[in-house]
């Protein structure tokens, strides 16, 4: 289980945003060596284990940068955070982020996150269903009920996706707002037909039992990104050279990450409540320093299709 798993809504956050007036984010203050003082706003889960890695490796030190990361409730805070110089950069889904540049929030990817494998067989994330459901596929999630962590975001709006491809109809589906940790027993004792985990509770689930009927982030696009640090324009504005700096130092976790998987398990010991029998057996994700424009357009879209935003914003603008 996670210290503080808790879940995000960046829409939330952005609303309040704008009715409060908070400022943009602040530039990094000098460290006692003469660092630049950098914090980043985190969700202690399995995504984010590169950045631990690099600070342990000493990638952003070598880069003049004192990193720490401070957890965080989700994109709810993490996005006012960086906004208001809480944090210098953060860490959300890239829906989030969508949902925020459509409020007109002055923020841009800094590096990525992570990615789905690209396997349908063996992704990070799923939508699982009892052992003996009549649920087999996407197209039989028509008519159920499925929880997501966060309405009106990445999972439901990726589901969607799925059951349209498979030939359902996504607008019968109930989706039911519950916490990740609480999703494998609510499918187990049958309170939810369906529920979109990603690990370390899909392991948790189908270690209970549960079957993997769809595997919503691969079968939305293969080259998914799902999450992606993010700065404030103003921090890009007062100091782009510790941007530059945070971006090669991120980039150089996520490739270290990803040709180390034992190290990336370790380190999560370090920042969750995972036990290292569970990090041992679960997926992780792709970390790849690529960042694409078309799978954060085909999310975008999906953004526009479902209701979530009117007008899709400007990808490009939102990218590096």
């Amino acid at each position: 289980m996670l210290k503080r798993f808790l879940r995000a809504s960046a829409a939330a956050a952005t609303l309040a945003l704008l009715a409060t007036g908070c400022g943009s984010g602040s530039p990094a203050a000098e460290s006692q060596n003469g660092n630049d003082a950098v914090t980043v706003g985190v969700i202690p889960i399995v995504d984010v284990a590169p950045i631990y890695l690099g600070k342990e490796q000493g990638f952003f030190a070598d880069r003049g940068i004192d990193l720490t990361m401070e957890s965080s409730q989700g994109g709810a805070a993490i996005v006012p955070g960086v906004m208001s110089g809480q944090f210098q950069f953060g860490f959300s889904n890239v829906t989030s982020l969508l949902l925020a540049k459509s409020k007109g929030l002055p923020i841009k990817v800094a590096a990525a996150g992570n990615s789905t494998t690209g396997d349908p067989t063996e992704d990070f994330g799923a939508v699982v269903a009892p052992k003996d459901s009549d649920v087999e596929d996407a197209a039989d999630l028509e008519g159920t009920s499925v929880a997501v962590n966060t309405l009106n975001n990445i999972g439901d709006t990726t589901i969607k996706e799925t059951v349209r491809q498979a030939g359902g109809d996504p607008s019968s589906i109930t989706f039911v707002e519950l916490p990740f940790p609480d999703m494998p027993a609510a499918v187990q004792e049958g309170r939810v037909d369906a529920a979109w985990v990603v690990e370390p509770f899909l392991t948790i689930a189908t270690e209970q039992g549960a079957r993997t009927v769809a595997a919503n982030f691969a079968e939305t696009h293969q080259e998914l990104m799902v999450a992606a640090y993010f700065t404030s324009q103003q921090v890009i504005d007062s100091n782009a050279d510790l941007v530059t700096r945070f971006t090669e130092a991120m980039n150089e976790s996520l490739t270290y990450a990803q040709e180390n998987p034992d190290e990336a398990r370790r380190i999560l010991s370090s920042y969750t409540d995972i036990d290292n029998e569970t990090a041992a057996k679960l997926t992780l994700p792709r970390w790849s320093t690529e960042i694409k424009t078309e799978p954060v357009q085909r999310l975008a879209d999906l953004a526009v299709s479902d209701g979530l935003i009117d007008t899709a914003p400007d990808v490009t603008g939102l990218l590096p």
